[in-house]
């Protein structure tokens, strides 16, 4: 039986550290591995991993374009297809679609017109294509916007 007190790594698990530093005949005395001089040889001389040792950086060389906007509205999509599938009692809000795993977080939802209902659903969300509200009127359903 394992308890704390027998509790053992698998061989092989663990490996010793290096140590340096330890004389001559360890293989990494006096200058530990580093070599003679230079950047790395110091403590703390290595420049970040994307210095390209003085050339303009890339991030630097490339063209800057267009712009972001950042009060740009973005929506998780929904087709009909998916909520098709959706065994709900009651209207499809965006809770009930982030409960079922078909968006990610119940934010701004759009419902897109792919696919076809077969039966009366109340669906809630912040927008609708014209083929959705059309698809979703058609088969009796009721389209919500919030």
């Amino acid at each position: 039986m394992i308890t704390l007190s027998n509790l053992k790594n698998n061989p092989g698990a663990r490996k010793n550290p290096k140590r340096v530093g330890r004389g001559i005949g360890s293989g990494t005395g006096k200058t530990c591995g580093r070599g003679q001089k230079g950047q790395k040889s110091r403590s703390g001389g290595n420049p970040h991993p994307w210095f390209e040792g003085g050339q303009m950086p890339l991030q630097r060389r490339l063209p800057k374009r267009g712009f972001t906007n950042i009060f740009k509205k973005s929506y998780d999509l929904v087709s009909l297809k998916s909520l098709a599938g959706l065994k709900v009692d009651g209207p499809v809000t965006p809770q009930v679609l982030k409960d079922q795993g078909l968006i990610r977080d119940a934010g701004a939802v759009k419902v897109l017109g792919d696919g076809e209902l077969a039966g009366a659903v109340e669906v809630h969300a912040h927008k609708f294509s014209q083929s959705a509200k059309e698809k979703i009127e058609k088969s009796g359903g009721k389209v919500v916007v919030l």
